[in-house]
């Protein structure tokens, strides 16, 4: 018997009982559906994480201070010797592998320009490096220089957050804002970013010089930063980076070998692996949980394969009175079974692509701000049908065997 008209027999046989075909196929829809949309809702999850990790900035390196032990003791940071500009400076001229390095100093306030006043997510002050580190760009203005820095200028820049709250409409170059007590120009306005993964505005920032932080609006007369940022000049070269920005700070901090550094330095391909094995674990988790659909969906094509060679068995011992081999009757049944898996698997999959698109977008509804990807996961899909079409196999097997193995007389005698 040749395929083809095992095909069409099978189709046949399948479009006699269409209800119970589709309630035997549900289960591997579901299946299908559900492993389509949690790997592509997964992967979307990776590409927003990816593109948060490019936010921060280009191959950055975050150097942190840190506390040291003190016969036996752990103190805290400000038991620590602080970084300090220096060494962002000294990190950037000595270290091969860096592109470039900016002092963070941390503070905050409240800024007013008239009657309008808004209190911003982020104020730093940084260095002159600074936007060549985060691979940010100015939008309008400029940036403030090392002759800013030195001097403690009263400048800053800042995004269009920031714009919006104190000026709507208004060109803010020029502008003077007050951040408490301290007056302020602003000299530029930075590139839109928008927000990240949980919805944090990045474009609600201000940055001014670290020396005019550190001194008039800090009141600080020490040296001491917050973090330091750096770049490595390439992705390939950011373990170069890391290593070289060690050992520059464990010699001029003085750390001798063995002992506990006063700072950690941590890179972006960190974070974003941890991150990538943390969303990669949870869609295979949940992946795997929908596939347990799949076993079910095949359980069922199982039991109704089997109950369909009860139902013909006086057609089994028709065929092979006239001639049908057992294997033909064997390709009979598996076929059916495959067909059924598989059309179960092509529906899972137009459902599963249609609900990874909406849920994106129900997420995307949810989390203000956000911005995840749709993402259709093209080799998912064909996974899915392949795994679809073997589950078909796989239960169709012994419904498949026990109707070939079947006596041709009793079969024909079968009421």
């Amino acid at each position: 018997m040749s395929f083809g008209t095992i095909f069409r027999i099978a189709f046949r046989e399948l479009m006699k009982n269409n209800l119970r075909a589709g309630l035997t196929i549900l289960g591997v829809v579901i299946g299908i559906a559900a492993v389509t949309t949690m790997v592509s809702i997964g992967q979307s999850a990776t590409q927003l994480v990816q593109g948060q990790i490019q936010n921060l900035g280009s191959n950055v390196i975050i150097i942190f201070p840190e506390g040291r032990r003190r016969g036996g003791v752990r103190g805290g940071r400000a038991d620590a010797p602080s970084l300090t500009s220096s060494d962002s400076e000294a990190i950037h001229t000595e270290c091969a592998s860096v592109l470039a390095a900016s002092p963070i100093v941390g503070t905050g306030g409240r800024l007013i320009h008239q009657n309008q006043n808004w209190t911003p997510r982020d104020m730093q002050g940084v260095g002159s490096s600074y936007l060549v580190v985060r691979n940010w760009t100015i939008q309008h203005g400029g940036f403030f220089t090392d002759g800013d820095i030195q001097s403690a200028e009263k400048v800053c820049v800042v995004g269009y957050t920031i714009v919006a709250k104190l000026f709507q409409t208004e060109n803010p170059i020029g502008k003077t804002i007050r951040i408490g007590k301290l007056p302020v120009r602003i000299i530029g306005v930075l590139e839109k970013k928008g927000a990240d993964m949980v919805g944090t505005d990045l474009d609600d920032i201000v940055l001014l010089p670290y020396t005019t932080v550190r001194k008039r609006i800090n009141g600080s007369s020490f040296d001491s930063v917050h973090a330091i940022m750096a770049s490595a000049r390439s992705s390939l070269l950011i373990g170069d980076a890391d290593h070289e920005i060690r050992q520059l700070l464990y010699e001029r901090h003085g750390i001798a070998p063995g002992e506990r550094a006063d700072f950690s330095v941590q890179n972006t391909t960190e974070i974003s692996q941890v991150l990538g094995i943390i969303t990669g674990t949870l869609t295979i988790l949940l992946s795997s949980i929908a596939g347990i659909s799949l076993l079910v969906g095949g359980v069922g094509i199982m039991n109704i394969m089997l109950v369909s060679v009860t139902e013909r068995t006086r057609e089994i011992g028709i065929r092979m009175a006239v001639g049908a081999r057992a294997r033909d009757i064997r390709r009979q049944f598996l076929v059916e079974s495959i067909m059924l898996s598989s059309i179960g698997g092509l529906i899972g999959l137009c459902l599963g692509t249609t609900m990874s698109v909406l849920g994106t977008l129900l997420i995307n509804y949810l989390s203000s701000g956000s911005d995840w990807p749709i993402v259709i996961s093209i080799p998912a899909a064909i996974v899915g049908m392949l795994f679809a079409a073997a589950v078909g196999m796989v239960f169709g097997l012994y419904p498949a065997y026990r109707a070939s193995s079947l006596d041709p007389i009793e079969a024909l005698r079968y009421e």
